[in-house]
């Protein structure tokens, strides 16, 4: 195999706080960084953009070391050829979007006429080529975010790293933006990588998902396989799935709170249960049909969620069911209201300490 176009070991060493991760990545490459709140992924950004120097390790891209503590050598933010695009786009709020946009490539010593003209490209592929003579305090949200992904393109950077870009905006923002981003990204010649709390960004837009817990790399894998086996409780509840931990013998598995499950698949010892919140049913009288696991619970919230209504129950230490719009008015879900959850055996995956979630 090549050399990856972005090879990095960083190790980042902070009173209470160790970051210790290691990424390879391709030219082309997708990455969406995930982890629990604290587990070092604006860390990892902040190191490899140059403004947290790293304790050890390194960072090397395109062929250029970037920096090697262990050698003497760091090349600071502004020669990375770094795009950065945050929560809240961090525009230059003196500044048009035009001129935003235009700031990589004459930072660079493009000439004016020929920075604008990218700039103005970049704006237009972003849908908002009509703005540019608006200065950020008269964008909206999602406007801001567009002319922040355009300024970061415009840069033409070898590494595109986007923090959170997303999460900031309204349902219907995002998801328009998410479209753009999915097809910016798939054209962008260098690597990206994405930090995101949302399942549906990584699962979405990156090619590999990495997975950051406590400061190591508890997982790295395509966005398919992770969803299919997440290897923490963490990713598994991010990605939708319900998870219960026991342990088992034979097709039972005895729960942490003493209450049994029940499974198709035989195994011995702990393990970890996992099912789609599609394939738990809700009823307001208890289950008399074929699901043996079965489980009283209260209703703790109701959101959309795409098509249909997610439901969280705080049922064997909380359980999340997906329904339709029309099933969750019949069954007056609010929260507080008391419901039966039901799962059918065969509905659920079984995994051991050694082949998935742990």
């Amino acid at each position: 195999m090549s050399e990856p176009f972005l090879d990095a070991h960083v190790v980042v060493r902070r009173p209470g706080h160790l970051l210790d991760v290691h990424l390879e990545a391709q030219r082309g490459e997708v990455v969406a960084v995930i982890g629990p709140n604290g587990a070092g992924k604006s860390t990892l950004v902040r190191a490899l953009a140059g403004v947290l120097p790293l304790t050890d390790g390194l960072v090397r891209c395109a062929g250029e070391t970037w920096e090697e503590p262990g050698r003497g050598v760091r090349v600071e933010a502004r020669r990375r050829h770094v795009g950065m695009v945050f929560q809240q786009g961090l525009l230059f709020p003196h500044l048009s979007a035009l001129r935003n946009v235009a700031f990589g490539p004459r930072s660079r010593g493009e000439p004016r006429r020929r920075a604008d003209e990218a700039a103005r490209g970049w704006l237009e592929r972003l849908g908002v080529a009509d703005l540019a003579e608006r200065r950020p305090a008269q964008l909206s949200g999602g406007q801001a975010q567009r002319v922040a992904v355009a300024r970061a393109l415009a840069g033409d950077p070898r590494l595109l790293l986007l923090d959170e870009p997303l999460s900031a905006l309204d349902v219907g923002v995002a998801a328009a933006l998410r479209l753009e981003l999915a097809r910016h990204l798939a054209g962008h010649d260098g690597v990206s990588l994405l930090v995101t709390h949302d399942a549906l960004d990584a699962l979405t837009l990156a090619t590999r998902v990495l997975v950051v817990d406590d400061g190591r790399v508890a997982q790295d894998g395509p966005p398919d396989e992770v969803a299919r086996r997440p290897a923490t409780d963490h990713v598994a509840r991010l990605v939708g799935l319900n998870v219960l931990r026991g342990t088992s013998e034979g097709t039972t598995v005895r729960l942490g709170d003493g209450s049994l499950l029940v499974t198709a698949v035989p195994a011995r010892g702990e393990v970890s249960a996992g099912f789609a919140p599609s394939a738990v049913t809700l009823t307001t009288e208890e289950p008399v049909g074929s699901a043996r696991n079965r489980w009283r619970g209260t209703v703790t919230s109701v959101v959309p969620y795409g098509a249909s209504v997610r439901v969280h129950l705080d049922a064997v230490g909380g359980l999340i069911a997906d329904v339709t719009p029309p099933s969750s008015a019949r069954l007056g879900l609010t929260p507080g209201t008391t419901v039966w959850a039901a799962v059918k055996a065969t509905e659920i995956s079984v995994y051991g300490r050694d082949t998935g979630l742990r």
